[in-house]
């Protein structure tokens, strides 16, 4: 179909309306291999995190992508997609060890493998991590998996800077440290029982709170997926950020915040010249909104 498009001078969107061609990967969500004893799969592009999810549970293991909503694999790649625990496991970006893609022109094209330490060819999967459909369709991913954790339990406490940077220059290891302005920190720790309870101890010091369940982030998701607007700040800024606003979800250790509003392009402006000069190497006709 790509190929075809781009012979007859149409242009093609890749999962939403904007182009002459809509191409959708909806049909493509299968678990091609699951390699449990590497901690590894691979899946096709059109698979949804939960098929993925309930697909790994009895194995014990998890893709360690937590954005709300329940977006396609494809789609968590295409914007770079993540949620709370970024902060532990990192975004789509990190967690991709191999693609296969198709180009503008329908050249079918493969990188990387199927093993988390991999050298071979260029890095595509990063690449096409943040390309917005605007590079290839991507076909299949192979992803890094995690074990599924014994334990997990949230801590919260007043939306202070200071309790989150007690947190996050701490020996803590949390998987997850958000401020959810106006109403609290929100900490997830992750791991065996006994480590998980300690770490809590810890932490109700720190953020001088108390426990609570799995509603806080439930919660965080649904102000994320209402968000219309992603705010950075720099480090050190963050008491400023959180004196400065009455809404947000913010992710500490990223240094962005989702906020209610629209605003213009983080981006730095040599970044956006960047990206516009790959997507001409690699769709020199426009074949792709």
């Amino acid at each position: 179909m790509l190929r075809d498009a781009a012979a007859g001078g149409r242009s093609v969107s890749i999962g939403r309306e904007g182009g002459d061609v809509v191409l959708s990967t909806v049909g493509l969500d299968r678990v091609l291999e699951h390699e449990a004893g590497d901690l590894t799969c691979t899946v096709e592009a059109g698979i949804r995190l939960s098929q993925l999810r309930a697909a790994l549970e009895p194995h014990g293991q998890m893709v360690a992508l937590d954005p709300p909503g329940d977006p396609t694999i494809g789609a968590c790649i295409a914007a770079n997609l993540s949620g709370p625990s970024r902060h532990r496991y990192g975004t789509a970006r990190d967690l991709v060890i191999g693609v296969t893609v198709v180009l503008a022109d329908g050249t079918i094209a493969s990188s990387g493998g199927k093993v988390v330490k991999n050298v071979a060819g260029f890095d595509l999967g990063k690449l096409f991590c943040g390309s917005e459909g605007r590079l290839g369709l991507v076909g299949r991913v192979a992803l890094r998996l995690h074990p599924l954790p014994e334990a997990t339990a949230t801590v919260v406490g007043p939306p202070s800077a200071a309790g989150a940077l007690a947190v996050l220059h701490s020996t803590l290891v949390p998987s997850a440290l958000d401020v959810h302005l106006p109403d609290r920190v929100a900490v997830l720790f992750e791991g065996s029982p006994g480590a998980v309870a300690a770490q809590v101890r810890r932490a109700r010091v720190l953020v001088d709170g108390e426990e609570a369940g799995d509603e806080v982030w439930h919660d965080a998701a649904e102000r994320q997926l209402a968000a219309r607007g992603r705010l950075l700040f720099a480090p050190g800024r963050l008491g400023e950020l959180l004196a400065g606003r009455a809404e947000g979800v913010v992710r500490v250790a990223a240094g962005f915040a989702y906020v209610p509003e629209p605003v213009d392009d983080p981006r730095d402006p040599a970044a956006i010249v960047l990206a516009k000069q790959i997507r001409e190497q690699f769709d020199p006709q426009g074949v792709l909104v």
